[in-house]
């Protein structure tokens, strides 16, 4: 065994060792660091949706509220800190046009808070890759001390087949080692099935699109679902609004209760806002509205 291979060796026995069990049964444990309802500090989570529901405004505004901004989707506090936000779909136009539009919401305390903890990089055009470890080490290196990552979307963070189970399971393999390793959570965007998307099922667990391990494997997964005209007609909303209307949901929450079940109104600038329009419960895995 060759000088380097040795030293690989040691470092990782040294960094995987049997835990003191015996602390473990008589110490009481630290509570969960919750970064979002239901998502842990060390832990990976995923924001699926079809394309142009409004996930990339939702996860920014996530990043936004946890980095000092308002709560406009009234989840309560979610603890403060650092976020990194690497948008690698859109070009900066578009988003300078949303953070803009979001600052106008913003008053001057928070806009010092968001100027100092909410690091955004945009990366379109860029090919980032997770599974490069130069892109790795470069992510990890923008990362130091946030509290939460957000990678918008997954698909243009790694050039492996989607559909393969081993694929992703190293491309989530490297989230959990960024997430772990620094201390944070690691929310990624990405789209549903087109099956889901016909199916208006974009808020069940096996929505996500590719591989089953992208919703076996995180620990958490929440959703976005556009308005069905039934839905409209039922809360007594215009058909010609009802694409205006969003549910966002938890379909996926392995460390706590599922965030409850909420509707989003997105204004005519894209801006997500908490809205109510009823109660919505599951019976016999049907949507009914009380």
């Amino acid at each position: 065994m060759g000088g380097c291979e040795a030293v690989m060796e040691r470092d990782l026995i040294a960094s995987h060792w049997p835990q003191d069990l015996r602390s473990a049964f008589i110490e009481p444990p630290k509570p969960l660091d919750f970064v979002l309802p239901g998502l842990p500090v060390g832990c990976v989570g995923a924001l699926v949706s079809p394309g142009g529901v409004g996930k990339s405004m939702l996860a920014l505004q996530l990043a936004m509220q946890i980095s000092g901004g308002p709560d406009w989707l009234e989840l309560g506090n979610l603890g403060r800190g650092s976020v990194l936000y690497l948008p690698a779909e859109d070009p900066w136009p578009v988003l300078h046009h949303r953070l803009f539009t979001l600052g106008q919401y913003i008053d001057a305390r928070q806009r010092v808070a968001l100027e100092r903890d909410l690091r955004l990089i945009p990366l379109q055009g860029a090919n980032p890759n997770v599974l490069d470890s130069h892109w790795w080490k470069a992510i990890a290196l923008w990362a130091e001390g946030v509290r939460l990552v957000v990678i918008d979307t997954l698909r243009r963070f790694h050039d492996a087949d989607e559909n393969a189970a081993c694929a992703m399971t190293q491309v989530l393999g490297q989230l959990e080692r960024l997430a772990m390793g620094l201390g944070c959570a690691v929310l990624f965007v990405h789209h549903t099935s087109k099956s889901a998307a016909f199916q208006e099922a974009g808020d069940l667990q096996q929505a996500s699109r590719g591989s089953s391990v992208l919703v076996d494997n995180v620990r958490w997964q929440g959703y976005l679902a556009t308005m069905t005209k039934r839905e409209a007609q039922q809360l007594g909303v215009s058909e010609g609004l009802c694409h205006r209307y969003v549910r966002f949901g938890v379909s996926k929450s392995n460390y706590g209760p599922p965030l409850p079940e909420r509707w989003l109104v997105r204004d005519e600038s894209g801006v997500l806002r908490s809205v109510t329009l009823g109660d919505v419960r599951r019976e016999r895995g049907k949507r009914v509205l009380l």
